[in-house]
């Protein structure tokens, strides 16, 4: 084999006629897109065996890579291992998309309209802007190009954690109010704590969703965007102080226990049970929980128990707070379908023994705690169902826009374009409606939004999964087997194929949503008849 050569500089310049010396198994370099990789040690892990590889050794093969990859992500998930340096003065193969001009294709509907030249509706400011390119750097350095491994592992780096509080990002878990008191004031962007707002909590979650991975995005904040809220509301300053700052910097995790074996949706027939001892001074618990998101790694467990009666319903639950070194909780990761990253979980809690000082608020109030929340999770869930249903469809365009069948492209066949045009209008509905009932949330009261919102919200609830499960299916229909295989280019439409569950059901089932959006929507229209009625039969008295 020739002897190995290396550029004069690290990321130096090599000529095309050097890389043609490492055409060999055993020293094989390639260029990509004028960039030259060292592939060697690489070839027993390549997915397509090596030989695909060597025989291309010392040569371009740019216009094989794109063919095959999704270039940003591969380069940047290999190029610190792989890189050697640069070809001078020698242009990509033709008809290859390189690193920089990939990041520049702008994909029709990709985004937000605010985000693509559009005029800003009014419900943004600059500081939106500058939180919003903040998240999207995080995300397209830390979280996209290590999604797939992550979900194969099924968890998230721990040390992942406190880098998303250091960029100013995982405090933002709390809700719509920034938590200085309990993490500081660094968010993401450098924009002040007075200034966030629930369009920051929109703008995080739409661009965290675009690694393409559910559980990936639940897995870093999920558990505790929905366990600790209960805490920051109701809990004693003594439950704050020791939850919250642990919990919001990376260095502790929560989540929240309600859903049972048997009892889902059906919150009030919750049957895990919390007995007082003789004393008053602790409470015993014995139930089980299932679906726990962020579970198995879970600190501090904020669960949802029976402390009346069995017929109590909803005026018998409480929450307490369940602390995992407490004897008696054990968790085990179920096998789920999809969300693998997020760490979904079976609780059994056996005679544990929990102070009364680890109750969160008073006693069978707990119900009223948690539909306190449940407003702000399915807004979330919504926001991600939008994004993710962008993220099918985009991935589908782009792979459209490069696959060639039948001697032309695929987004050339209108079957095709139909297909992405479908896509493309439900999800531009969706984010229509979902802008404007964000701006409800900004400008009404706690109470005026419970009464008004919460039918929306759970329309919009059932329609965004309906969407993502819509564009799952054509994105997957488009690529073809590459998206009936984990890994690859068709990762992240393989992968939300299997998480579209996870949002049609927790928060509240489809049909669940349905029927509540119209029953509320039923009760509002009665009491306006009513209203009306009454102030009819007012001025017909005054008249008399």
């Amino acid at each position: 084999a020739p002897a190995k050569s290396t550029p004069s500089v690290a990321g130096g310049v090599l000529t095309v006629e050097e890389v043609a010396k490492h055409n060999t198994e055993k020293d094989c370099w390639i260029i990509i897109n004028g960039k030259v990789y060292d592939v060697t040690s690489f070839l027993s892990e390549h997915p397509g065996g090596k030989n695909i590889i060597v025989k291309v050794a010392g040569q371009d093969a740019s216009k094989q890579f794109e063919k095959f990859h999704d270039v940003a992500a591969t380069l940047a998930k290999y190029s610190s291992r792989l890189y050697v340096g640069d070809v001078g003065k020698v242009p990509a193969a033709k008809g290859a998309v390189t690193e920089e001009k990939e990041a520049e294709v702008i994909v029709p509907y990709g985004d937000p309209n605010y985000a693509m030249g559009w005029n800003n509706p009014g419900y943004y400011n600059e500081s939106h802007w500058k939180f919003r390119a903040a998240i999207r750097k995080f995300t397209d350095e830390v979280l996209t190009p290590n999604s797939h491994e992550w979900d194969e592992k099924k968890q998230i780096p721990k040390h992942i954690f406190k880098q998303a509080y250091e960029a100013g990002i995982l405090p933002a878990a709390a809700g719509i109010t920034w938590p200085t008191e309990w993490a500081g004031s660094n968010i993401a962007g450098g924009i002040k704590p007075e200034e966030y707002d629930v369009f920051h909590c929109l703008i995080l979650l739409d661009e965290l969703a675009r690694c393409g991975s559910g559980g990936v995005v639940w897995g870093l904040m999920g558990g505790m965007s929905i366990g600790l809220p209960p805490i920051l509301h109701f809990g004693s300053d003594e439950l704050k102080q020791k939850v919250c700052t642990p919990c919001l910097t990376g260095d502790k995790f929560i989540c929240l226990a309600i859903t049972e074996p048997a009892a889902g949706s059906d919150v009030s027939n919750l049957t895990c049970e919390a007995k007082k001892t003789p004393c008053g001074k602790y409470y015993i618990v014995n139930g089980e929980k299932k679906w726990i998101t962020n579970g198995v790694w879970a600190d501090f467990f904020t669960v949802a128990v029976r402390t009346g009666t069995p017929e109590s319903g909803m005026g018998g639950i409480s929450l307490l707070l369940i602390e995992r070194s407490m004897p008696g909780v054990t968790t085990r990761h179920m096998k789920c379908m999809g969300v693998w990253a997020s760490g979904t979980t079976y609780i059994t809690f056996e005679n544990v023994k929990v102070p009364v000082s680890n109750r969160i608020g008073e006693e069978n109030v707990g119900f009223k705690y948690i539909m306190y929340n449940f407003n702000n999770e399915r807004l979330g869930i919504c926001i991600q169902a939008v994004r993710l249903a962008r993220v099918c469809y985009e991935e589908a365009f782009k792979y459209a826009t490069k696959r060639k069948t039948f001697g032309k492209r695929l987004v050339d066949h209108p079957v095709i374009r139909l297909k992405l045009a479908e896509m493309a209008r439900q999800i531009e509905a969706e984010w229509a409606w979902l802008e404007q009932v964000v701006y409800q949330c900004k400008t009404m009261t706690w109470h005026e939004a419970t009464s008004k919102l919460g039918g929306q919200m759970a329309l919009l609830k059932a329609q965004t999964t309906r969407t993502f499960e819509f564009c799952a299916r054509e994105a997957a229909q488009t690529f073809g087997g590459l998206a009936y295989s984990r890994g690859g280019q068709g990762q992240k439409v393989e992968r939300l194929y299997r998480e579209v569950r996870a949002w049609a059901i927790p928060g509240g089932s489809e049909e669940i949503m349905l029927d509540l959006g119209f029953k509320m929507a039923l009760k509002e229209a009665d009491g306006a008849k009513k209203r009306a009625d009454k102030k009819k039969a007012k001025g017909s008295k005054a008249k008399m």
